[in-house]
């Protein structure tokens, strides 16, 4: 390409390489360098005037210096007089913070969105944003791409029998990304939702029929016989059918329903069928299955509620501490009957309480910070649930990013030890991997494969070691996005499906 510029910052030099070596190009000189203090200094190598600047920067463990060196440059090439300045980012940094989450939170990404336009950005090309709507907070034109078209050839090329799968999300809020994926293999998809406000109920669900009534698993309705003198039940005698009440009648012997509009169907006593009789099937309910999640991990019904161990701990925790007052107070009043008796008056008058603290050496501060403390440590039972039926079917568990370990597991142990799942594919665009959340994903017998981008770097020796760990190259999608952009071209197609 003539008059363009690639630009790689330090948070991922290889994508950076693979970028220009699909364009044809070679990265263009940039000395990044730092101070004794930890300030990024950048020195631009070639003469960048009246040209396209393309820099490629994505995140990593160094998230804010990566930042910082992504500005900087920006500055150091609009100071170069460069034509247009693109920043290409795999990984958009800080795009979780798309909202308040509190009502002192700082919506972070509309923030550094703001940074970018007053360092001089004109452009940005980015892949699978958190939220799409953060395309509000730009003021230039965001080419937000996405990994789908990848996903779904490596699917199709390397799975096993894929027609058969179901596409799950892991969370309700990545239901848009998971349909779209099944509506682009046309496959049938499904939920895992995890509710940390309501206990385990047991394994009833309910549902609400078409009629809007709140109907409960055995597909009986919630309100009952005796509320509704329309329903009679098969075991009632023929006398308590006559005192059901009789409408009244008009004076020219017409019902008063007979009014009701022509082609309206009229009320009808209808007969309950009883749950336990052979030719019934609830398939609203039957597809949906809860069950027990403590400390991210699925249990069974007879596990050990955790919340009763906490009460019992914290009660112990009292007991201890009651008794150790009482033994202290002890101590002091006798030592203080024993300084009474040697000495002919008491120097200062000190609260029974702080003297009893200064005995036994005892912080009540510290205390009810350790029990808090317990309490937080102690996570309370929460109830999962699978809507969808996956039983003997492969899973693939779609969400934009890995980040932490603990969701992937509990949905992947839903799907396999309650739905019957066969295979579980974990996919995410983004593989950061956050702390030992790439081996505990590789140490969980229920996920068979954990497929990434290399949108952010991995290290290496942890890629070649995880033998679950498959990464596919983006590079091919980042380097055509860079040329059209360039060339002016129109970019829709590369939000389709498409071969190498």
């Amino acid at each position: 390409m003539r008059n363009a510029r690639v630009f790689g910052g330090s948070s991922h030099p290889a994508l950076t390489a693979s970028i220009c070596a699909k364009i044809g190009i070679s990265a263009a000189l940039c000395t990044l360098g730092k101070y004794a203090n930890g300030e990024i200094s950048v020195h631009i190598g070639c003469s960048i005037r009246d040209q396209d600047v393309f820099v490629v920067q994505s995140g990593g463990s160094r998230i804010n210096d990566s930042i910082m060196e992504l500005l900087i440059m920006i500055s150091a090439c609009k100071g170069g007089s460069a034509n247009k300045i693109t920043a290409v980012l795999p990984y958009f940094p800080y795009s979780r913070q798309s909202k308040k989450k509190s009502c002192r939170g700082a919506i972070t990404a509309r923030m550094l969105a703001n940074l970018l336009s007053v360092a001089g950005v004109h452009h940005i090309i980015t892949v699978d944003l958190h939220a799409s709507q953060m395309q509000g907070f730009f003021r230039m034109p965001v080419d937000n791409l996405h990994a789908e078209p990848i996903f779904a050839r490596w699917i199709q090329r390397y799975v096993a029998n894929w027609q058969e799968a179901v596409v799950v999300s892991k969370n309700p809020g990545g239901t848009k990304r998971v349909t779209s994926l099944a509506d682009v293999l046309k496959l049938n998809f499904g939920l895992v939702a995890t509710d940390k406000r309501r206990s385990h109920m047991g394994g009833s669900v309910s549902a609400v029929g078409s009629n809007g009534r709140s109907e409960s698993r055995d597909g009986v309705s919630s309100q009952s016989a005796e509320e509704d003198p329309t329903v009679v039940s098969e075991g009632s005698s023929p006398s308590t059918q006559q005192q059901l009440p009789q409408p009244e009648q008009r004076p020219n012997g017409t019902h008063p329903l007979s009014s009701a509009r022509a082609g309206h169907q009229p009320l009808t006593r209808t007969r309950t069928r009883s749950a336990g009789s052979e030719d019934f099937e609830d398939g609203r309910a039957r597809d949906v299955i809860t069950g027990r999640l403590v400390r991210g991990h699925l249990v069974d019904d007879d596990f050990p509620s955790p919340t009763a161990s906490l009460s019992a701990s914290i009660s112990t925790l009292v007991a201890e501490r009651e008794g150790m007052q009482a033994q202290s107070q002890a101590a002091v009043l006798s030592a203080s009957s024993a300084l009474a008796d040697s000495a002919p008056f008491w120097p200062y008058s000190a609260n029974a309480n702080q003297m009893s603290e200064a005995a036994a050496g005892y912080d009540e501060g510290g205390t009810s910070d350790e029990e808090e403390e317990a309490q937080r440590e102690a996570v309370p039972e929460q109830t999962i649930t699978l809507i969808g039926n996956v039983k003997g079917k492969t899973v693939f568990i779609v969400d934009d990013m890995i980040d932490k370990a603990r969701s992937w597991i509990a949905a992947a142990e839903t799907v396999v030890k309650r739905g019957g799942a066969k295979r579980v594919y974990c996919i995410a665009t983004h593989g950061l991997f956050g702390n030992d959340s790439l081996k505990e994903m590789a140490a969980c017998d229920c996920i068979d494969h954990i497929v990434v981008t290399n949108s952010c770097p991995i290290d290496p020796d942890q890629a070649r070691t995880t033998k679950k760990l498959v990464v596919l190259d983006i590079s091919n999608l980042m380097s055509e996005a860079i040329r059209r952009n360039h060339f002016g071209e129109s970019v829709s197609q590369l939000y389709q499906l498409y071969d190498d």
